[in-house]
């Protein structure tokens, strides 16, 4: 009876959708096999978070706060998760595949000397854990089955079905983040975002990208209409940022960000396949391109060979429509 620990990250409060992604995961493989899910949740007021994990299918949330806690801080906030598992000893700790988990999950593994999964897409429980991950720019898959007590695994957002359980986790149960007396080697002076009030890449259910075929920067903001218009992210492959087009928070591929949308409209996009590594985990991919040959098709669940400048101010004014 595996139990699954599920870490609930949080940004200046804001809760991440991945956190109640992986929850409902777990607590499918909890219902199917036993074991109860656990969240695990750093920072100041865990009650929201422990409301909102109790919908999902958590048993508990266990929580802890202070000062080294109160922002994000890869040492103490790794420090913290190890502690978590040293004491409660889950099987599994999941944590979202983020820019913060990325970072987070590989130092909580060396402390824990476990196995360590990154960017997982599919998990399955049979007498132990095996995990699913894209390999060789996301063409392949690989199943893996770690050998540890137990292991850290990064989940990409999206990656799981998120469903709602109605019920209620009980309040946080606090542990010692096992901070006393440690000398922090940096402590993180502040925060500068980019891109406030739009919608997250990682996050977003909907991603809109422009490649060079939108020609120069003053026509992105035909890919911004049609993404605020659908209520999606704004994305670009990497041609667009290199080219000073665009800033590279918004790149998608294998050197930019990782995403794994419900719908992914490639607009003037060729399909290079460090972009494809990037954006192949897509549930339906849209493909408007102007050249038939173009091996963003190859991958496309539909494609319109046409001229994106004809394409997507008609295709923003339906959506419009509809939307109103």
């Amino acid at each position: 009876m595996p139990n699954l620990a599920v870490f609930i990250e949080q940004r200046d409060g804001v809760l991440k959708k991945v956190a109640w992604q992986m929850i409902s995961e777990a607590r499918r493989i909890a219902d199917a096999n036993g074991g109860e899910v656990w969240g695990v949740f750093l920072g100041q007021d865990a009650s929201t978070a422990t409301a909102e994990a109790g919908k999902y299918g958590a048993d508990k949330v266990f929580a802890a706060s202070g000062d080294a806690l109160s922002t994000y801080n890869s040492e103490a906030w790794s420090t913290a998760l190890a502690g978590f598992c040293k004491i409660n000893n889950p099987d599994i700790l999941m944590i979202g595949s983020t820019a913060m988990g990325k970072d987070l999950g590989p130092k909580v593994a060396a402390k824990l000397e476990c196995a360590c999964v990154s960017d997982a897409v599919g998990l399955k429980f049979d007498g132990g854990f095996e995990i699913r991950r894209p390999i060789f720019a996301g063409k392949c898959f690989t199943d893996v089955v770690p050998k540890t007590a137990i292991s850290v695994v990064g989940i990409r957002p999206n990656a799981f079905v998120l469903e709602e359980k109605g019920g209620a986790a009980t309040a946080a149960e606090t542990f010692d983040p096992g901070l006393d007396g440690i000398d922090l080697k940096a402590v993180v002076e502040k925060f500068e975002t980019s891109g406030g009030g739009k919608v997250e890449l990682t996050d977003a259910e909907i991603i809109v990208s422009g490649g060079r075929g939108i020609k120069g920067p003053e026509n992105y903001q035909l890919i911004e209409k049609l993404a605020e218009t659908l209520g999606a992210a704004a994305g670009a492959s990497r041609a667009v940022v290199d080219a000073g087009w665009v800033d590279y928070s918004h790149q998608v591929g294998q050197t930019g960000k990782t995403v794994g949308p419900n719908l992914y409209i490639a607009c003037g996009i060729s399909g290079a396949i460090q972009h494809l590594a990037g954006m192949s985990s897509s549930k339906c991919i849209v493909a408007i391109n102007k050249d038939a040959n173009a091996p963003i098709f190859k991958v496309a669940d539909y494609g319109i060979v046409a001229d994106l400048f004809d394409v997507l101010p008609a295709l923003t004014d339906e959506v419009g429509k509809i939307r109103s």
